[in-house]
């Protein structure tokens, strides 16, 4: 009686498995991929539904058919970590698996056999082959072996061969691509994205998720938080943003100091796993001092103007709030125009210096900066760096030429013949050169014609 169970395995063994190892279905699999790759790319990631509505409206669509119903429904605004991109990944992956077990193993195991000829005639479908004197035997195996061929010998036959690694180089870089695969996929469902407008002289927590994976809860701390210790600027002597920098610390729930690193653009900080990147920056307000008073911080907001940034804040000038100045500055550099209430400009004034507006003496303590910090975790990343090296390995690998040669003597005759799997022409160059050197003072039967290579 048989089992039903070994059925539904022969049916995927005989008709599924051959259908994903097909390369046709992994052109079409990749080219798909690079496709919604470059759609991703093109259209804004992560937006603000009323940032698509506003750039991909309904009339006139976007040719004719791309509006932002059709991108927000299908997922064209987080194409990265939609199930459909994934599962082309995934089918992807499932396809070079099933291709590497298929077709590359059998074809490293075919070639790691030992293929004796026992027959002339088997010399005829070879892509080079001739005839030579018995005597010329030894030394032409002493050029092989001069050569770095392998050699193995049964009777009368001899096979050698060289460059195994370019038959491994395809099932590594299959491997790698599989690993890049795997990483992609682990990082789209357990990473996360944060972005964050922390003050000088600050703490925040880690909040403001912008994208996140839906296993990403593990990866967001809730144990500690960052410390804006300084945040400042380095201009050029044209007035221009050189660098900006972050003092940052990162600290516990009980504000102990758990870390500590000063970034900036290309120097990131990294913690547990988590990525803290110097991003942006802004102006989080101003300190000034009225008279005797104490020290006043005010914020500054953003506004809008042509040509750059500006911030601004309003000072009030009297007890009562029924009068003050406003106050502008474009950057950290410590200048700062002073406006009246009828919109006249009144002063300008540096870090430490003074001016009187409304009677009173108004002192311009200090600006205060705010660092714009993105905050990324994606565990997937070191599979990827381990898959690209392999990849590189591999693609080197893949260059290496896989040369096997045959030697046969039958009565007073040397049949030699060989063949190669790329650089056919290196090949006869080197299979010509062997059998000159077995050959000093001997006439030789020169190779006959090349014919259609067939690789075993």
């Amino acid at each position: 009686m048989t089992s039903n169970l070994g059925q539904p395995q022969a049916f995927i063994k005989k008709n599924l498995v051959p259908v994903l190892a097909d390369l046709r279905l992994a052109i079409v699999l990749l080219l798909a991929i690079a496709l919604f790759s470059i759609s991703g790319t093109v259209i804004e990631q992560g937006q603000s539904l009323e940032f698509y509505q506003a750039n991909y409206p309904e009339e006139p669509a976007l040719f004719g058919f791309l509006t932002w119903k059709v991108l927000v429904t299908v997922g064209l605004d987080h194409v990265y970590a939609t199930w459909w991109f994934l599962s082309l990944l995934i089918l992807f992956g499932t396809s070079l698996t099933a291709c590497t077990f298929m077709r590359q193993l059998p074809a490293l195991k075919a070639a790691r056999s030992w293929k004796f000829y026992k027959k002339p005639r088997q010399f005829d479908k070879l892509a080079l082959s001739t005839t030579l004197d018995p005597g010329q035997k030894p030394f032409l195996l002493e050029a092989l072996a001069k050569n770095r061929y392998k050699i193995f010998e049964e009777d009368q036959s001899i096979y050698a061969r060289k460059g195994m690694p370019g038959r491994i180089g395809p099932i590594i870089v299959h491997a790698s691509m599989i690993l890049i695969l795997l990483g992609s996929i682990w990082g789209s469902l357990t990473g996360f994205m944060a972005q964050e407008m922390i003050p000088s002289g600050t703490t925040a927590k880690v909040s403001n998720i912008v994208k996140s994976g839906p296993w990403s809860g593990a990866q967001i701390p809730d144990d500690w938080a960052v410390q804006v210790n300084r945040f400042w600027i380095d201009y050029t002597p044209e007035g221009q943003i050189d660098q900006f920098y972050s003092d940052l610390s990162i600290v516990d729930e009980d504000k102990n100091e758990l870390d500590r690193q000063t970034i900036h653009v290309n120097q990131p900080f990294k913690h547990k796993g988590v990525t803290l990147y110097q991003a942006d920056w802004s102006i989080a307000g101003v300190r000034v001092q009225l008279n005797n008073s104490p020290v006043l911080q005010l914020p500054m907001a953003p506004l809008e103007a042509a040509g750059g940034r500006i911030w601004g804040t309003w000072v009030p000038t009297k007890p009562d709030l029924s009068a003050g100045v406003t106050l502008l500055t474009t950057d950290l550099q410590g200048t700062v125009v002073v406006y009246d209430e009828s919109g006249k400009l009144v002063s300008t004034v540096r870090t430490g210096m003074s001016t009187d507006v409304n009677d009173i003496s108004l002192k311009l303590v200090e600006l205060v900066g705010s660092t714009g910090l993105q905050i990324k975790s994606d565990p997937g990343i070191p599979w990827i760096y381990s898959g690209f090296g392999l990849l590189m390995i591999g693609v080197i690998m893949s260059y290496v030429s896989h040369s096997q040669i045959w030697l046969l003597t039958v009565e007073d005759q040397l049949y030699v013949g060989g063949r190669t799997n790329r650089a056919l022409l290196t090949f006869e160059r080197e299979l010509v050169e062997m059998i000159e050197s077995s050959t000093p003072d001997a006439a030789l039967s020169p190779p006959t014609t090349p014919q259609p290579q067939e690789v075993a």
